[in-house]
């Protein structure tokens, strides 16, 4: 922000704050360098679109009340629609909000939109240098600690649905599923940069996409798994146990290659008691099993750092 305050006043003592506001909210919501510079360059690209707006539409108007008034509710709609969906669009409707105000306040033309523009570039680079060079948090740093959290929600889910299959009425997943759809969410955030269509690491994209189609794939199994062992009928059958067992043996070689394998929770002796819910909770915990196979490849082969850590 020191940076896009002085070089903001350097280019306009009235509108420095664009800048700074710029630089600010470029952090919000952010925890890595990557996703701090693809929402830059995000935020870049919905204002030099907003402002092409502005040139074409808010300027041609002189602040003209009636369509100004209409134009400033559909911008209000779209900022809050878009605002969940893509930071672009919402700075679009940003930029052409203030657009079509200052028109209003008979201050707009066309070179208060390229002041815009400018101070929004300023913002930017203050935003990359600060996450280039003091930001110690990196992409790689964020995705492998995001990874790891999502595969003990899945170990976790695992464990409770063995614990809930077995008889324990207090085991319930459907808590560590809920946790386990937040940290995708959370890793999606933390992958956009790799997955970028501009990212040039076309190797580490690829393996984030791997990654990514595995563990929203073990979600949606996951999911089903909570709904068999919530359902009485498909308690005490020890294959769903066992199987839930090698799930947890899994995730525990992805996280921790090294580790030996947890001991059972199933009795010895216990007898499989089949009933109508087994297959269909088996086929969910297969599909985990194979999901997790996937991610074996991008995490832990060849001689790559695995990406997830204890």
């Amino acid at each position: 922000c020191a940076f896009a305050l002085a070089v903001g006043q350097a280019v306009s003592q009235e509108r420095w704050y664009w800048a700074v506001g710029t630089a600010w909210w470029i952090f919000v919501n952010t925890a890595s360098r990557g996703e701090t510079l693809v929402r830059g360059f995000r935020r870049v690209v919905g204002t030099v679109c907003g402002i092409a707006a502005g040139l074409l539409i808010a300027v041609p108007l002189h602040g003209a009340p009636a369509p100004t008034l209409a134009l400033l509710a559909a911008c209000v709609f779209g900022i809050f629609y878009t605002a969940p969906l893509s930071y672009s669009w919402m700075m679009f409707f940003v930029t052409l909000l203030a657009g079509l105000l200052y028109g209003l306040l008979g201050v707009l033309h066309p070179g208060l939109l390229a002041l815009r523009l400018e101070q929004t570039a300023v913002g930017a680079l203050g935003a990359a240098l600060a996450v280039t060079f003091v930001l110690p948090i990196t992409t790689h740093a964020a995705t492998d600690a995001w990874i790891g959290r999502a595969l003990r929600c899945v170990r976790e889910c695992a464990a409770e649905s063995a614990r809930r299959l077995a008889g324990d009425p207090a085991a319930d997943p459907a808590p560590r599923v809920a946790e386990l759809e937040a940290v995708l969410g959370r890793l999606r955030m933390s992958l956009a940069p790799l997955l970028h269509p501009l990212s040039p690491l076309r190797a580490r994209r690829a393996r984030a996409r791997q990654v990514m189609v595995a563990l929203d794939d073990c979600a949606r199994q996951a999911r089903g798994l909570a709904e068999v062992a919530a359902d009485p009928d498909a308690s005490h059958d020890a294959r769903l146990t066992a199987a839930c067992l090698r799930v947890e043996a899994a995730v525990g070689r992805l996280v921790n290659p090294a580790a030996r394998p947890a001991a059972g929770l199933l009795a010895p002796g216990a007898e499989p008691h089949p009933h109508p819910g087994a297959e269909r909770a088996l086929a969910h915990l297969h599909g985990l099993e194979a999901s997790l196979t996937a991610l074996a490849a991008p995490l832990l082969g060849g001689a790559r750092t695995p990406l997830a850590g204890a």
